[in-house]
């Protein structure tokens, strides 16, 4: 299972559901894929077929929804 947490300009983020229980986002879209830690800072953890500014770019959409990830990942996971 990986619910969408949220689409934005091209890209899709969202949770796998058994992975590990640091919280992290995936991102997709048509060229590629991404990781982001959100815990203990925001930070890429893997990526493939993105480019820099790709990844600048959602770097600062993680980090502007920060808040909003955290809360459907808690929701999520089941988790205070």
């Amino acid at each position: 299972m990986s619910p969408t947490v949220f689409r934005e300009k091209s890209y899709r983020f969202y949770f796998l559901s058994n992975e590990e229980s640091r919280i992290h986002v995936h991102i997709t879209c048509e060229k590629g894929e991404a990781k982001f830690w959100l815990e203990p800072i925001i930070s890429l953890a893997m990526y493939k077929g993105l480019n820099e500014k790709q990844l600048r770019e959602i770097q600062k959409i993680v980090e502007k929804k920060q808040n909003e990830i955290i809360k459907a990942w808690k929701e999520h996971f089941n988790k205070s």
